[in-house]
């Protein structure tokens, strides 16, 4: 079957839009082709520096025959309802049929449209498609309402070997091309996609993104490893220099020995972010060299030697502006600084970064206490936190926070804890991210997130479905993986309503009126306890996200939750895993559905007699002997679950809850609930009530699934 052929030539197209463009334009392609009753073998799209293109197989060479119908209304219906139907289905009375329902008559339109050729239909929906292209920056063309992210050169698209004919921004479509703009001369004449690949291969162009990528990753390693030296990986770099080169060119210079002594974080991003260089480091010693590897689009008669010095003079005058911030930034401590953060405002709600580091500071120490960590050294490295963010090369490389506090603090004389601390409180950023590990960096880190989450929480400035502006979720997801990874037991909801208390005392603008009040009143209104409440519903949606992987059911973390009394992570995880576990045995699942028997027994009852059935059931009321036995294991089985969670052995709860089944089964089986004696009745659903209660215990069953 024919093929089809699209390929778009336009000025440098940026990187980190080539990609996104590429899956744009065969989504629109495809989708329209589909909607047309096309049909194809497959499609596959190419991005690169100067043009994007998209090799459709197998399409037929024109659209199937269609034959459908459209039901009317009935022959007696008035004359303006019948006009319409013929309109919109733009046929006459006499090309329709009349048909019976049993009812009566009815019209029927049918409708037969006869295929076009594929190629005529491509033509009319191409200029359509491309305009619909979605870009996140575009240029409108002069004299044009077209929009487009570079001006356009050519146009190739062909199918079946012929060209396509349609016109696009001014350019009209054909079957020629071009190949590197230095490396090749003259016109690209392609029918088909093979020949249009291999023709673009003899002119310096590689087509596929990926193939671009490998050839840059294998060619930088070896000539790194040609100098002793290893390439120190970076994904994000790799992706965006394939999309800089057509035809890629490794090399690698030399970073001038007067800027080694800046810190390798400083090269590294300085070159990165500016120059796109990847760095290179010794496998001995696991240090920066002083050489860089850059991605040049050509191939130079000299072997590269210019290219070379020149991209060596230009990251001489990027790494001494660098150098120049980090000499002047080691003028001043970290302390001096701290007083500076009163001219950054953090949020117009919450005050500057110095109230923010107040409140840090004082959360920091209270979760040191909690976890055994140095409270002096928690509270140092909080107040100093944020104080990099005053610097140089800070404000020239964002990205650095954290990292740079790191450094400066080490040059005051600051403890390694206290370094090490201000590093790592950003942390973890990603989910691939390192979470830290000492007592330390785990307070402040902490301590940090959890400001942010009350903050923004207290100012109702929450995550929305489709938005979250100040990266709550990350702040939680951070928060769960550092709490879990570390084992600490704490109390969330104490940590997050001592902390709305720092907001409401050392930024008392922060927050509405209604929080402003004395601890005491906001706890009498209720406002705080509802705070507090989200913000643990907050955690327990984000706690499903963090297990989902693990492959922890989301329903039993909302089962151990809604009991009210868990906001410990580490227990309530501990808690799930084990009523996990428990469901996944057979006396976990029988219990599971004596529960849901019970519990739907007593909704339709209390609903029926407009009462709830709590309380004790009376003994002296038992009358069989299941139902004595039920309430007899009830009874132990409640003192002993009770202590085995207080003992944090859940294991072992469910151990006990297993002994359950039998008394449970055996009441079903024998013994009727409604009975027809009142009081019998009555006794037997508060025995249903207490076996609820005691199952509650270990968890709100009614949330469990299946």
């Amino acid at each position: 079957m024919p093929d089809f052929l699209l390929e778009l030539l336009s000025e440098e197209i940026p990187a980190r839009m080539q990609v996104q463009a590429a899956k744009d334009l065969e989504r629109l392609v495809v989708g329209a082709l589909s909607d047309r009753g096309l049909l194809f073998e497959a499609a596959q799209g190419f991005s690169g520096p100067r043009r994007l293109t998209l090799a459709i197989t197998g399409l037929p060479v024109k659209q199937p025959d269609v034959s459908e119908e459209k039901k009317g209304p009935r022959v007696n219906a008035p004359e303006k309802a019948i006009e319409g139907f013929l309109r919109s289905a733009g046929v006459t009375l006499a090309q329709c049929e009349k048909r019976d329902d049993g009812k009566g008559e009815f019209y029927v339109a049918v409708i037969a449209r006869k295929g076009r050729p594929t190629a005529e239909v491509l033509a009319e929906i191409l200029p359509e498609l491309l305009a619909k292209l979605p870009w996140p920056k575009s240029m409108r063309f002069p004299g044009s309402p077209v929009r487009w992210v570079r001006p356009l050169h050519s146009i190739l698209a062909t199918f079946d070997g012929e060209v396509v004919p349609f016109e696009f921004a001014g350019v009209q479509s054909g079957s020629t091309t071009r190949g590197h703009r230095f490396l090749s001369q003259g016109e690209i004449f392609a029918r088909r996609f093979e020949d249009y690949e291999a023709a673009l291969k003899a002119g310096h162009v590689i087509l596929d993104p990926e193939e671009r990528r490998e050839i840059i990753l294998h060619d930088a390693k070896q000539k790194a490893f040609a100098l002793g030296l290893e390439l120190i990986a970076d994904e994000g770099l790799l992706n965006e220099v394939a999309g800089l080169a057509e035809w890629p060119v490794v090399l690698v210079g030399t970073i001038e020995d007067q800027f080694m002594d800046v810190p390798p974080e400083i090269l590294q991003t300085s070159m990165r972010t500016h120059q796109k260089y990847f760095s290179l480091r010794d496998p001995k010693t696991g240090k920066m060299a002083n050489r860089f590897a850059v991605v040049a689009n050509m191939i130079a008669e000299d072997g590269g030697k210019e290219i070379v010095a020149g991209n060596e003079r230009v990251l001489r005058a990027r790494l001494s502006d660098a150098k120049f911030f980090w000499d002047q930034d080691r003028k001043r401590t970290l302390e001096s600084r701290v007083d500076d953060l009163k001219k950054i405002v953090f949020h117009a709600k919450l005050g500057t970064q110095y109230e923010r580091v107040e409140r840090i500071e004082a959360l920091a120490g209270e979760i040191a206490e909690k976890i055994g960590a140095d409270v002096r050294k928690a509270k140092r490295a909080a107040r100093l936190s944020k104080a990099d963010l005053t610097t140089g090369v800070v404000g020239e490389f964002p990205e650095l926070q954290g990292v740079m506090g790191r450094y400066y603090a080490l040059h005051d004389g600051e403890g390694s804890d206290v370094a090490d601390a201000i590093r790592d409180h950003y942390k973890p950023v990603g989910p691939s991210d390192a979470v830290p590990n000492a007592p330390v960096s785990i307070a402040v880190a902490l301590a940090d997130k959890l400001d942010q989450l009350a903050g923004f929480f207290a100012i109702d400035e929450k995550p929305t479905g489709s938005s979250d502006p100040y990266a709550l979720r990350r702040a939680a997801l951070g928060v769960i993986r550092i709490i879990l990874n570390s084992g600490h037991k704490l109390s969330m909801g104490d940590l997050t309503r001592k902390h709305v208390g720092y907001i409401g005392e050392i930024s008392l603008r922060a927050i509405p009126l209604a929080l402003q009040s004395k601890p005491s009143e906001r706890l009498a209104s209720g406002i705080e306890n509802a705070l507090i409440y989200e913000l643990m519903q907050f955690f327990t949606d984000r706690l499903k996200v963090a297990l989902k992987e693990k492959g922890t059911r989301h329903d039993l973390i909302d089962a151990v939750f809604s009991l009210g009394n868990e906001d410990d992570l580490v227990r309530l995880v501990a808690r799930v895993e084990a009523l996990q576990e428990f469901l996944k045995s057979e006396d976990g699942a029988n219990l599971l559905t004596a529960y849901k028997r019970a519990a739907n027994i007593l909704k339709a009852e209390e609903k029926k007699d407009k009462t709830s059935y709590d309380g004790a059931p009376d003994p002296d009321a038992l009358v069989q002997p299941e139902e004595t036995a039920l309430f007899t294991e009830l009874a132990v089985a409640s003192d002993l679950i009770k202590a085995e969670i207080e003992r944090e052995r859940f294991v072992e709860a469910m151990g006990v809850m297993a002994r359950l089944r039998g008394p449970v089964d055996a009441f079903f089986d024998k013994v009727t609930v409604n009975d027809k004696d009142a009081g019998l009745r009555r006794n037997r659903l508060l025995l249903l009530s207490r076996l609820r209660a005691v199952m509650h215990q270990v968890a709100d069953f009614s949330k469990v699934e299946g």
